[in-house]
Protein backbone atom coordinates (compact mmCIF):
# COMPACT_ATOMS: atom_id res chain seq x y z
CA UNK A 1 0.00 0.00 0.00
CA UNK A 2 1.31 3.63 -0.64
CA UNK A 3 1.00 6.56 1.72
CA UNK A 4 -2.36 8.50 1.94
CA UNK A 5 -2.64 12.40 2.89
CA UNK A 6 -4.40 12.43 5.99
CA UNK A 7 -7.45 14.44 3.98
CA UNK A 8 -7.47 12.14 1.79
CA UNK A 9 -7.42 8.84 4.44
CA UNK A 10 -9.96 10.77 5.94
CA UNK A 11 -12.02 10.87 3.10
CA UNK A 12 -11.70 7.03 2.26
CA UNK A 13 -12.91 5.83 5.56
CA UNK A 14 -16.54 4.01 6.06
CA UNK A 15 -18.94 6.21 8.35
CA UNK A 16 -18.21 5.53 12.57
CA UNK A 17 -14.22 4.54 11.48
CA UNK A 18 -12.15 5.27 13.85
CA UNK A 19 -8.17 5.73 13.37
CA UNK A 20 -5.08 4.48 15.05
CA UNK A 21 -2.48 6.73 16.26
CA UNK A 22 0.51 5.18 16.80
CA UNK A 23 4.11 6.76 17.86
CA UNK A 24 6.41 4.74 17.04
CA UNK A 25 9.95 4.54 19.28
CA UNK A 26 13.09 2.10 19.66
CA UNK A 27 11.31 -0.18 22.32
CA UNK A 28 7.75 0.48 22.37
CA UNK A 29 4.65 1.71 20.33
CA UNK A 30 2.49 4.09 21.62
CA UNK A 31 -1.12 3.43 20.83
CA UNK A 32 -4.62 5.95 20.48
CA UNK A 33 -7.65 5.49 19.15
CA UNK A 34 -9.76 7.80 17.62
CA UNK A 35 -13.61 8.33 18.45
CA UNK A 36 -16.18 7.47 15.33
CA UNK A 37 -16.94 11.05 14.63
CA UNK A 38 -12.97 11.94 14.38
CA UNK A 39 -13.04 14.40 16.58
CA UNK A 40 -11.61 13.34 19.86
CA UNK A 41 -8.26 10.85 20.25
CA UNK A 42 -7.36 9.00 23.82
CA UNK A 43 -4.67 6.79 24.63
CA UNK A 44 -5.48 3.26 24.12
CA UNK A 45 -2.67 1.22 25.57
CA UNK A 46 1.33 0.25 24.46
CA UNK A 47 2.81 -2.39 22.70
CA UNK A 48 6.44 -3.61 22.81
CA UNK A 49 8.58 -3.03 19.99
CA UNK A 50 9.14 -6.52 18.29
CA UNK A 51 9.26 -8.08 14.51
CA UNK A 52 6.96 -6.13 12.48
CA UNK A 53 4.79 -9.21 11.69
CA UNK A 54 4.08 -9.52 15.02
CA UNK A 55 3.23 -5.96 15.78
CA UNK A 56 1.13 -5.35 12.41
CA UNK A 57 -1.10 -8.62 13.66
CA UNK A 58 -1.72 -6.82 17.23
CA UNK A 59 -2.29 -3.56 15.40
CA UNK A 60 -4.61 -5.00 12.81
CA UNK A 61 -6.45 -7.32 15.97
CA UNK A 62 -6.75 -4.14 17.82
CA UNK A 63 -8.19 -2.26 14.29
CA UNK A 64 -10.77 -5.48 14.06
CA UNK A 65 -12.03 -5.00 17.32
CA UNK A 66 -12.57 -1.07 17.66
CA UNK A 67 -13.46 -0.46 14.17
CA UNK A 68 -10.37 1.33 12.91
CA UNK A 69 -10.26 1.74 8.94
CA UNK A 70 -7.05 3.34 9.19
CA UNK A 71 -3.54 4.02 11.12
CA UNK A 72 -1.45 7.80 11.53
CA UNK A 73 1.92 7.27 12.31
CA UNK A 74 3.83 10.16 13.68
CA UNK A 75 6.51 10.84 11.80
CA UNK A 76 9.59 12.54 13.93
CA UNK A 77 10.34 15.87 11.90
CA UNK A 78 13.44 17.66 12.86
CA UNK A 79 12.87 20.86 15.04
CA UNK A 80 13.62 22.90 11.50
CA UNK A 81 10.70 20.79 9.87
CA UNK A 82 13.21 18.80 7.46
CA UNK A 83 13.16 14.93 7.37
CA UNK A 84 16.66 13.37 8.46
CA UNK A 85 16.98 9.43 9.12
CA UNK A 86 14.48 9.05 11.77
CA UNK A 87 11.89 10.35 9.70
CA UNK A 88 13.16 8.11 7.04
CA UNK A 89 12.94 4.84 9.28
CA UNK A 90 9.10 6.06 10.47
CA UNK A 91 7.98 6.16 6.85
CA UNK A 92 9.57 2.84 5.95
CA UNK A 93 7.92 1.26 8.99
CA UNK A 94 4.49 2.53 8.03
CA UNK A 95 4.76 1.61 4.91
CA UNK A 96 5.76 -1.85 5.82
CA UNK A 97 3.15 -1.54 8.19
CA UNK A 98 0.94 -0.96 5.99
CA UNK A 99 1.21 -3.49 3.66
CA UNK A 100 1.50 -6.39 6.63
CA UNK A 101 -1.36 -5.07 8.24
CA UNK A 102 -3.45 -4.12 5.27
CA UNK A 103 -4.22 -0.85 6.39
CA UNK A 104 -4.24 2.68 4.84
CA UNK A 105 -1.58 4.82 6.21
CA UNK A 106 -1.16 8.48 7.06
CA UNK A 107 2.10 10.33 8.39
CA UNK A 108 1.71 12.98 10.90
CA UNK A 109 3.79 15.61 12.16
CA UNK A 110 4.66 14.39 16.06
CA UNK A 111 7.29 16.88 16.77
CA UNK A 112 7.17 17.43 20.34
CA UNK A 113 4.51 15.01 21.47
CA UNK A 114 6.54 13.46 23.70
CA UNK A 115 7.52 16.29 25.18
CA UNK A 116 4.09 17.37 25.92
CA UNK A 117 2.85 14.26 26.90
CA UNK A 118 5.81 14.03 29.74
CA UNK A 119 4.65 17.55 30.90
CA UNK A 120 1.14 16.80 31.03
CA UNK A 121 1.75 13.63 33.28
CA UNK A 122 4.20 15.86 35.43
CA UNK A 123 2.01 18.78 35.91
CA UNK A 124 -1.18 17.54 35.37
CA UNK A 125 -1.56 13.65 36.80
CA UNK A 126 1.28 14.22 38.93
CA UNK A 127 2.81 11.20 37.90
CA UNK A 128 5.74 9.32 39.46
CA UNK A 129 8.58 8.78 37.15
CA UNK A 130 7.86 4.63 36.96
CA UNK A 131 4.28 5.95 35.62
CA UNK A 132 5.37 8.16 33.49
CA UNK A 133 7.55 5.79 31.48
CA UNK A 134 4.39 3.29 31.37
CA UNK A 135 2.03 6.09 29.76
CA UNK A 136 4.09 8.28 27.61
CA UNK A 137 3.93 6.65 24.63
CA UNK A 138 0.27 6.42 24.32
CA UNK A 139 -0.17 9.75 25.48
CA UNK A 140 2.24 10.97 22.92
CA UNK A 141 0.29 8.55 20.26
CA UNK A 142 -2.91 10.53 20.91
CA UNK A 143 -1.33 14.02 21.19
CA UNK A 144 -0.14 13.46 17.39
CA UNK A 145 -3.87 11.61 16.64
CA UNK A 146 -5.62 14.65 18.11
CA UNK A 147 -3.23 17.54 16.78
CA UNK A 148 -4.14 15.28 13.21
CA UNK A 149 -7.75 15.50 13.88
CA UNK A 150 -8.22 18.89 14.48
CA UNK A 151 -5.92 19.81 11.22
CA UNK A 152 -7.98 17.90 9.15
CA UNK A 153 -11.46 18.11 10.24
CA UNK A 154 -14.51 18.07 7.95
Amino acid sequence: MSLFNLPDLRASLARETRLIGLDPGRKSIGVALSDVGLTLATPYGTLRRAKLSANAAEIAAIARREGAGGLVVGLPLSMDGTAGPAAQGARDWALALSAASGLPVALWDERLSSVAANRFLIEQADASRARRADRVDQIAAAWMLQAALDATRR
